[in-house]
């Protein structure tokens, strides 16, 4: 009985996710269709992704970061400023190239798109676990619609990132710490956000014995800085570079969210055309994020509630909300606390605005059109 349930469940989880890959592949295949010109708004995309020889509907989910993330995977960190991208990712690229006779795009997407399978079970399990079948079955969906989820299956470390999360909180609530932990340490070298991982997973711990495990968290983060020190002799050249990846995100000052919201009110009545929606794009899906997290106050975890909220506010203290609507994706409460919505009627409704939104972003992303 346990085996055919489990065995259910999987079915169930990849029959979403092979419809979620399929669709955005269709997507990408008839961007063309819809944005003629080629947006190109980021470098060495022809040398990188149109040499792979793989179609364009494939290649284009490598756009923009995740040509740097190649790039560090093929020569290392040679170019200035790409240090701004943590390692670990471009790690498994590498060493999963020598089973591809060096094309570094497909173990690339293969990597994300595994990574964000596996992750999608274990985020069902969890769920069903903590609530039940229906409040995991809308979670997942909530999850798959969101209008950035494509990222997961794109040359990004969202895919593998949310694995590490949600494997090292599954873990946890199995009272597995040790485990959990050693998962911490590979989401530190992933992602600065990762570092922060180990204050989530300690709230469960009332012993001191059980949060020893949680110290080894910074190792992975701890050897990419002692790498930078000793290769750029700068530990902190990786928060230094952001600010060449964001025009206005600032590495050496904390802007506060309250001051961030006001620029994004006078950029929207300043802007027009793509800027316009950008902004209005990352203002509005920050907001929604802050107001779900507000929402579910007593329906999450207490630890994911924290994790949840150091992943939305920390990027904004640059003093900007570009990429927040790709950096929420990985504070999965929200989407637990879409799920507890009662009405059928309004889940479908915003399951279908979602899908709107994410159909939107995906062509302009596949086109060359910064998203987030």
């Amino acid at each position: 009985m346990l085996l055919e349930r489990i065995k259910s469940d999987i079915k169930l989880i990849f029959f979403l996710f092979l419809i979620w890959r399929l669709v955005l592949f269709l997507i990408a295949h008839v961007s063309p269709l819809i944005i003629r010109e080629f947006g190109a708004k980021f470098p060495y995309w022809e040398e990188t992704l149109v040499k792979s020889n793989l179609p364009q509907f494939v290649w284009s989910f490598g756009n923009f970061d995740g040509v740097h993330y190649l790039r560090i995977a093929q020569n290392g960190y040679v170019y200035q400023y790409t240090q701004a991208f943590f390692p670990l990712y471009p790690i498994l690229i590498k060493i999963a190239s020598t089973v591809t006779f060096g094309n570094f795009l497909i173990p690339a997407l293969v990597i994300s798109n595994v990574s964000f399978l596996a992750a999608l079970l274990l985020f069902y399990k969890l769920i069903k676990k903590i609530y039940n079948q229906k409040i995991a079955f809308w979670s997942c969906l909530f999850l798959l619609t969101f209008p950035t989820s494509f990222y997961f299956g794109s040359v990004y470390t969202e895919g593998i990132f949310f694995l590490m999360i949600i494997s090292a909180f599954y873990l946890v609530h199995l009272g597995l710490n040790w485990q959990a932990s050693v998962i911490g340490v590979f989401a530190s070298a992933t992602r600065l956000i990762g570092l922060f991982l180990a204050i989530a997973l300690a709230i469960p711990s009332k012993k001191f014995k059980k949060l020893m495990p949680l110290l080894i968290v910074p190792i992975g983060f701890l050897l990419y800085v002692l790498y930078l020190k000793v290769e750029f002799n700068n530990p902190l050249y990786f928060l230094t570079a952001q600010s060449v990846w964001g025009q206005e995100r600032s590495a050496t000052t904390i802007v506060l969210l309250p001051q961030v919201l006001w620029r994004y009110f006078k950029i929207l009545s300043t802007t027009s055309g793509l800027p316009l929606f950008n902004a209005a794009f990352e203002l509005g899906l920050t907001t929604l994020a802050i107001l779900l997290l507000i929402m579910g106050f007593n329906k999450i975890k207490k630890e994911w509630s924290v994790f949840a909220w150091i992943a939305i506010l920390l990027p904004t203290l640059t003093g900007t909300l570009a990429s927040m609507p790709r950096y929420v994706l990985v504070a999965f409460p929200i989407y637990i606390v879409l799920a507890h919505i009662k009405s059928s009627f309004l889940k479908t409704a915003i399951l279908f605005i979602f899908a709107v939104f994410l159909a939107v972003s995906t062509i302009l992303f596949a086109r060359g059109y910064w998203v987030a």
